[in-house]
């Protein structure tokens, strides 16, 4: 009898943290189904899950989805996952600004005179606010937004290389999904026009049509540490990407950019061997 009733109280208590975990990601997938509904007319299912995530406070210690092949065969688990990469990586990028300065010269006579020259500085920037303000600016929720933007099957090809990453020990992340045009406007560095970010510009087919992301490492204590894990990782996927089906377009010329091998910005780019880099 003593050994029933501890069996019993064992299985209660499984089933709670079965409910528990389902609970937990059943309230990311109810964002991520959202972005469907705000396609349709009747906005009012998304306009709620919209309020839900704007009084939930994020939590910058997200740890991804325990790693199971029973996650390809659902689209919630696979954006859940790559919902986590975005989260817990930070949106710092270096860009080049071009800073004017005066200097005085002499001429060949020996007069002076003051000329202005121009500079190329690397600067720092934090960009962690324009996809929420781009998400805003839709009516959507972050991950909506940033996650259900991109098309269906690069998603799943996505999971599956960072996934691979991840058990390499790359700690993999991504700064940037889909970007609608606003968003485009307001990126720095490197970068398509305005309607022509295969992030999911409009002239590329607009949301649920993106069909690139920028990814990093997040491994390491420091900056330093996180860029020599960053190097590595874009190198990994130069080597091992295309069985994934996924490449990087333009290599050193737009490093984090990363994009399906069948698809028209790759061929254009790197051709169907994948050997040339971008002009």
């Amino acid at each position: 009898m003593n050994v029933l009733l501890a069996t019993n109280q064992i299985m209660k208590q499984l089933g709670t943290m079965r409910l528990r975990r389902a609970f937990h990601w059943g309230s990311v997938a109810s964002l991520l189904y959202a972005g469907a509904a705000l396609a349709q007319p009747d906005t009012t299912l998304a306009e709620a899950a919209f309020k839900r995530a704007a009084v939930t406070p994020s939590d910058a210690n997200v740890s991804p989805p325990e790693a199971t092949d029973e996650c390809l065969l659902s689209q919630d688990c696979i954006d859940q996952y790559l919902w986590s990469l975005y989260e817990r990586t930070r949106k710092i990028d270096t860009i080049k600004v071009q800073e004017r300065f005066k200097v005085t010269v002499k001429n060949k006579k020996g007069k002076k005179r003051t000329v202005t020259k121009t500079r190329t500085k690397l600067v720092d920037e934090d960009f962690t606010w324009k996809d929420p303000d781009a998400a805003k600016k839709k009516g959507m929720p972050m991950p909506v937004y940033v996650i259900g933007g991109m098309e269906r099957s690069f998603r799943v090809k996505l999971y599956r290389l960072m996934r691979a990453a991840d058990d390499a020990g790359f700690a993999p992340g991504i700064t940037s999904g889909f970007r609608d045009d606003y968003r485009q406007s307001i990126a720095s560095g490197q970068k398509a026009a305005t309607d022509s970010s295969y992030h999911g510009g409009s002239r590329r087919g607009g949301y649920g049509y993106g069909l690139a992301a920028d990814v990093v490492s997040t491994k390491g204590a420091t900056r330093a540490g996180r860029w020599i894990t960053t190097d590595l990782l874009w190198k990994w996927i130069d080597e091992h990407g295309a069985q994934y089906g996924i490449g990087r377009p333009y290599l050193d010329r737009d490093p984090p950019h990363i994009a399906p091998t069948d698809g028209k910005e790759y061929v254009v780019k790197r051709g169907m061997n994948g050997k040339r880099a971008g002009s």
